[in-house]
């Protein structure tokens, strides 16, 4: 029922439309996050070992602990204001922001307990029932925000996010004939099908001139394709704007620029997430599958300049852990203290958050805000910049 409602609703949207044809991010952004029937908002999303995909929370407590330790740091930096902003963008199914703060309440000093509000913004209304229900014993101030409640300039602390920004929906572009090409969907017998046209906005154009890539370049194949995500540029936009004095945290997987547009990534990094099975029919499942593309970190650190955020690193995940203190968990579990089976969970669950071949490959970025020298410098950061 839901696909064949989604393709309704796609073909009325098409019909409807001037030029008969909605871009790949309209058509994205539907399948997602369609009020009643899109992925995130239908109640279907599963997380975790029995769903259609994982993240590095559902692995156990230990990521969200070591997040726990850099946000105190952050805190300490900042002087231990007594008002002490967590902002978790897309909360997920809340594992994440139940590990941080069950981590605050039974290591962090009281002044930290007594200084922090934690704000989730979350755009799907069922993954806030499902917070709301995984985090109604939190004794930590905690509340759900929109955009709009969130006023310019009035955050002190850290805006953060998981494996946020891969979902936000993108513009597909190709070479065509010596010329940037946009992707779009049409109607073709009355099925949906991909069409070729000029580019429906130039800043698709600026974007691609901001992090120095011409894909009309000779040593880009003709129909080469990706794609640009001009909502993370939106989204970047909106907390540089909201941040007074602070981090911002992303976690995703992506690449630099020269990495992501790279002549012989041809297809780009679009895929797809149904029961725990990878596959690139974005087409598919409609309604009940995750689309995802991988991040351009380059455009993040290039517009958060323009947003006034100053790039403080940018590294891998495992690094990352490890520099808050993963190696210590792992040394730990030869102290005795747990059984065989706990030691072979536990140790399994530690080596894939940071393998180099998974989650340890993801791309950490961290931003800062009107901050000196001194506040700039972060645990989870003790490690060259790639």
């Amino acid at each position: 029922m839901t696909a064949e409602a989604l393709e309704n609703i796609i073909m009325a949207e098409i019909e409807k439309s001037t030029d008969q044809r909605i871009t790949f991010a309209d058509y994205m952004d539907l399948v997602l996050y369609h009020q009643d029937y899109g992925y995130y908002n239908s109640g279907t999303v599963s997380i975790g070992s029995k769903g259609d995909f994982f993240t590095s929370p559902s692995l156990g407590q230990d990521f969200g602990e070591l997040l726990g330790i850099q946000f105190r740091q952050m805190w300490q930096n900042l002087g231990c204001q007594d008002r002490f902003c967590l902002v978790e963008m897309g909360a997920g199914n809340g594992e994440l922001a139940q590990d941080i703060l069950g981590y605050i309440q039974k290591h962090a000093e009281d002044d930290f307990k007594r200084a922090l509000e934690y704000i989730i913004v979350e755009r799907s209304p069922a993954l806030i029932q499902l917070q709301q229900e995984k985090l109604a014993s939190s004794t930590i101030d905690l509340t759900w925000k929109t955009w709009s409640d969130i006023a310019n300039e009035s955050i002190v602390g850290c805006f953060f996010s998981n494996e946020l920004v891969d979902a936000f929906p993108v513009h597909l572009v190709t070479k065509d004939e010596g010329q940037l090409q946009e992707i779009y969907l049409c109607l073709e017998e009355g099925q949906l099908t991909e069409t070729t046209n000029s580019i429906s906005s130039q800043q698709i154009n600026q974007y691609f001139d901001s992090i120095a890539i011409n894909l009309l370049a000779r040593q880009y194949p003709t129909h080469y394709r990706t794609e640009v995500n001009l909502q993370a540029l939106d989204w970047m936009q909106t907390v540089g704007s909201k941040l007074k004095q602070g981090y911002v945290l992303t976690i995703d997987y992506g690449y630099i620029a020269d990495k992501y547009y790279h002549p012989s990534r041809d297809r780009g990094t679009l895929q797809c997430y149904f029961q725990h099975r990878r596959h690139n029919n974005p087409y598919a499942n409609l309604g009940y599958q995750d689309i995802t593309a991988h991040i351009d970190f380059t455009s993040l650190m290039r517009c958060g300049e323009s947003s006034n955020l100053t790039t403080l690193g940018f590294t891998q995940q495992g690094l990352f852990l490890m520099a808050l203190g993963l190696g210590d968990r792992l040394n730990e579990l030869s102290s005795g203290k747990y059984n065989i089976t706990e030691i072979f969970k536990r140790r399994d669950a530690l080596h894939q958050l940071i393998n180099p071949t998974g989650l340890g490959n993801f791309g950490v970025l961290i931003q800062g805000k009107n901050l000196t020298a001194r506040e700039q410098s972060l645990k989870g950061l003790f490690i060259p910049k790639l």
